[in-house]
């Protein structure tokens, strides 16, 4: 049996600084939340940066400089820089932060929907910041865009030389696979692929098993044994999903970017919680948990030492 990848994705563009105290927006608190979801045994770190003053999302790349050397001194992860940034920014600002850190990897999401996250905003009646509101209740109106341009762009920046970066393929539905298996017929992108199925997000393909294995099964006719997967069970669906994922073969990513509670009702403390709960859960189910290294080789990644930070 192949080991299990953990993928943590630490605070990501979705949640505000008003529904959990736990969710990372400082420099100094997103590197230190990463660096023990990396000890907690997440053999990958998904990145996303915020502005250290109100925590509102951001794709500067002053702000990823001010984590991202910090957490590569600390530990071995393998760390992936988002190119999804927020549905309000376009492809060139979203692409800013991987082409300024060649990572050896980066998010790439295969197709446009409704990324629409304004039901959260009637949760809560006063929020911290000033700008928490309206940028939630704007999505009801948003379309998160990732034409074929924008992938065609994503792909040539990034894939090829001197980036040699691979990508996280983020599906957030099954039209989203057969948008990758296009543009592998293009040439544009080259096995082994890393697929990442995105589900519960509004707009998206649900959280749901039947669905997975559905996604599952199409992935294997459009790209046969060369590629790997994993699952993103957003919200209350995240370790059912995860857990289920890895018994399929797949693997699996958790986060505060992805939810964040740790049960029902129930805040997580920290990214790391989510990482050793869900480590917990995979151990007891049988599956032995991928190392840095490990990731590296299931997934042809370039090697830590030749990222630019």
């Amino acid at each position: 049996m192949k080991k299990t990848i953990i993928t943590c994705a630490i605070t990501g563009a979705i949640h505000t600084p008003t529904m959990s105290d736990a969710l990372p927006y400082r420099p100094e608190d997103i590197a230190q939340q990463a660096i023990d979801a990396a000890k907690a045994g997440a053999a990958i770190l998904h990145l996303h940066a915020r502005n250290p003053k109100d925590g509102r999302p951001s794709v500067d790349p002053a702000h990823f400089a001010e984590f991202l050397p910090i957490i590569k001194a600390e530990t071995d992860a393998v760390i992936n820089i988002t190119t999804g940034g927020s549905v309000t920014m376009g492809i060139e600002e979203r692409l800013a932060p991987a082409a300024a850190t060649s990572p050896e990897m980066c998010s790439m999401n295969m197709g446009s929907l409704n990324f629409a996250t304004h039901p959260l905003a009637d949760r809560y009646d006063t929020f911290k910041f000033d700008w928490e509101e309206p940028h939630l209740r704007a999505s009801e109106g948003a379309i998160f865009r990732n034409t074929f341009a924008d992938m065609r762009m994503v792909a040539e920046t990034m894939g090829g030389s001197p980036h040699n970066t691979k990508f996280e393929h983020e599906c957030y539905e099954v039209g989203h696979l057969y948008n990758l298996a296009f543009c592998m017929k293009k040439g544009m992108f080259k096995a082994p692929l890393f697929l990442q199925f995105v589900m519960g997000i509004l707009g998206g393909i649900s959280a749901e098993i039947d669905n997975m294995v559905f996604m599952k099964r199409t992935a294997d006719r459009l790209f046969g044994d060369d590629y790997q997967w994993s699952v993103i069970g957003a919200g209350g669906q995240q370790m059912k999903m995860a857990a289920v994922a890895a018994q399929m073969g797949g693997h699996v990513r958790v986060g505060l970017e992805d939810s964040l509670f740790i049960e029902r009702g129930k805040l997580a403390t920290s990214n790391a919680q989510q990482v050793e709960k869900v480590k917990s859960i995979l151990m007891e189910q049988g599956n032995q948990i991928a190392s840095p290294d490990e990731a590296r080789a299931m997934l042809g990644l370039k090697g830590l030492g030749q990222v630019a930070f």
